[in-house]
């Protein structure tokens, strides 16, 4: 029986929740790469380390959502 990996939805989550959850990824990936404890946790804990790809940004709003005057029903 094949494994199957667990997938996460980021829609699911709020955005503190998928940063937390890339927080943690990141520090596991650099502890998989042979930083030290004390070396990780002082680039997890700099704000501007922390790249912005590893999240994208998602809009406010979608477009769909945005209202608009449509002045040909009038």
């Amino acid at each position: 029986m094949a494994y199957k990996k667990k997938v996460i939805d980021l829609d699911t989550y709020s955005v503190m929740d998928g940063y937390a959850i890339a927080l943690n990824e990141w520090y596991k990936s650099l502890r998989r790469a042979g930083f030290s404890v004390d070396i990780t946790l002082a680039i997890v804990l700099e704000k501007e380390s922390f790249p912005t790809w590893i999240l994208p940004v998602k809009p406010l709003e979608k477009i769909t959502d945005i209202e608009y005057d449509d002045d040909e029903d009038e």
